[in-house]
């Protein structure tokens, strides 16, 4: 496709109707670009009045270590539940939702796939496998580009009064560094190229080009830092409120539950994690064992680069209200059946024990009453279930995908 300046001229469309999706709609919209936004039909009432006004409010904190910051009211330039409506002649298209619902949006998306199109998926959550194994099965040939993102550029949500959303989506933070790559790898240069023309990672940058889409799954932190800080903390939360602690909804895991026995726990899962990227042959972000004692946690340097740091004997203020208020939120209902569950069959796969994983499977299931083992995420869900080191490092960094 040679230079991706192409894409300064393109409409960007954003998958989502989540409050990260909300924000990167807003953002480019800010940033003076053409925008569509797309949910899926079973859901667009969800928008509230953001489908008849097309407008949506970027506001917050907005905490970043070199000042960026971009708020008003953005206008939407296209707001559907109409798939090709939305990605028609764009040139990047943004995929912010669950990981649990890649495979409904993905359906809609392939069909409507045009030549030069770039696709962001943020966060990391192996949706590049997914999307690619999808591709093959339907028969699309068209000539892509597609990558990932460890985490997404800001931390997020939508604001609310009374029970009722507003369209209005306050950021607390925005991201300096996150860590990317390409499926396959031959496409990174355009991936990163990609990059400048998705104003919603302006705030970026400082990006890292990963080692394989892989090495950019076991360096999203989510399911590092939600997994054992939620099911450790659950006595915390589920008090929260109600024997102790105040307004139940200033509840976060950052600021109430994290304590050096967690940290243990999360650096042991990340160890896990390394075990299995090292037997893999790929890479993983490098973690100080010193970045898990602190509130702020290995998502500091993220955030604010290495030097930032709350300890314990400290409260973390920017992330008082962020949650979760129930053991059925995303940070278990996704982080668990997506993140755990493949890093658990990866694991299994090229012989490395896994106890910490296999524990927070084991006592999410117990806790939200959902069996994982079962629903989650599985190598074949990815189309990698047959293929050894060679062959599946061969398909990650060139694209040589063996049947």
């Amino acid at each position: 496709m040679g230079k991706m300046d192409y894409l300064q001229e393109k409409p960007i469309a954003v998958l989502g109707g989540g409050a990260t999706a909300r924000g990167h709609a807003a953002c480019a919209a800010l940033a003076g670009r053409e925008v569509r936004l797309y949910e899926l039909p079973d859901f667009f009432e969800g928008l509230g009045c953001i489908k008849e006004n097309r407008e949506i409010r970027l506001s917050g904190i907005q905490e970043s270590l070199y000042g960026f910051k971009r708020e008003g009211l953005a206008k939407i330039d296209v707001v559907t539940s109409d798939m090709e409506e939305a990605v028609k002649d764009a040139g990047i298209i943004v995929v912010s939702f669950p990981a649990v619902g890649y495979k409904a949006f993905l359906e809609m998306l392939i069909p409507c796939l045009e030549d030069g199109m770039v696709v962001h998926f943020t966060t990391a959550n192996f949706g590049s496998l997914i999307m690619r194994k999808m591709m093959r099965e339907s028969g699309c040939n068209k000539r892509i580009v597609i990558g990932e993102w460890s985490s997404q550029p800001y931390g997020i949500r939508i604001k609310s009064a009374g029970g009722q959303q507003m369209p209005e989506v306050s950021v607390n933070y925005w991201a300096i560094s996150l860590r990317g790559s390409a499926l396959p790898m031959i496409d990174q240069e355009k991936f990163f190229e990609s990059k400048q023309y998705l104003p919603s990672l302006d705030s970026v940058v400082h990006p890292v080009r990963g080692d394989t889409v892989a090495d950019i799954g076991f360096s999203n932190v989510n399911p590092i830092l939600h997994c054992p800080g939620t099911i450790l903390g659950v006595g915390t939360m589920e008090n929260w409120g109600v024997i102790y602690g105040g307004d139940k909804h200033d509840f976060s895991i950052y600021s109430h539950a994290y304590c050096p026995s967690i940290s243990k726990v999360q650096l042991a899962l990340y160890k896990e994690e390394c075990s299995i990227a090292e037997a893999m042959g790929v890479g993983i972000q490098d973690f100080k064992e010193e970045a898990f004692f602190s509130r702020s946690n290995i998502l500091g340097s993220e955030h604010m680069g290495d030097k930032f740091v709350v300890p314990f004997n400290e409260q973390y203020k920017l992330a008082m209200g962020t949650g979760p208020f129930t053991i059925r939120n995303r940070y278990i209902t996704e982080d668990i059946p997506v993140g755990c569950h493949i890093f658990w069959e990866l694991a299994k796969k090229f012989g490395v024990k896994v106890p910490i994983i296999e524990s927070m499977i084991n006592l999410a299931s117990v806790m939200t009453g959902m069996d994982f083992w079962k629903t989650g995420v599985t190598l074949e869900d990815l189309d990698i279930d047959h293929m050894d080191k060679g062959q599946l490092n061969s398909y990650l960094r060139d694209g040589l995908y063996t049947k």
